[in-house]
């Protein structure tokens, strides 16, 4: 009984920094998705808690779902030409809009979304 309660709170005290840092990238993710002068992500996304929402791209919602692997998300947000050669969103690491710290830092935040 001891050794499962020291395994509980030895694993609960291991995986505590990982759960902050993971908040810590949201936070700056989505600090860097609705800056106007970086991801300016609400201008055509609707997101959750943003007040001027765009209805040109969908919905930024579900993401987990849509994109299970985030490796194909962060491609989506580098350069979404690929996928849809047709598309109006910016290719934000193509065209070095966003730099490369500053695109996982928002896949972290979309993705949580």
């Amino acid at each position: 009984m001891k050794g499962q309660l020291l395994t509980a709170i030895l694993a609960a005290t291991l995986a505590a920094p990982v759960a902050l840092a993971d908040a810590d990238a949201i936070a700056k993710g989505k600090q860097i998705a609705w800056d106007r002068k970086k991801g300016n992500c609400l201008t055509c996304h609707a997101m959750e808690g943003g007040q001027q929402v765009g209805d040109n791209g969908p919905p930024l919602m579900m993401m987990k779902l849509r994109f299970p692997e985030k490796s194909d998300l962060r491609a989506q947000i580098w350069d979404p030409t690929k996928r849809n050669p047709m598309t109006n969103m910016p290719p934000f690491g193509r065209n070095h809009i966003l730099s490369e710290a500053e695109i996982d830092l928002v896949v972290e935040y979309v993705h949580s979304l």
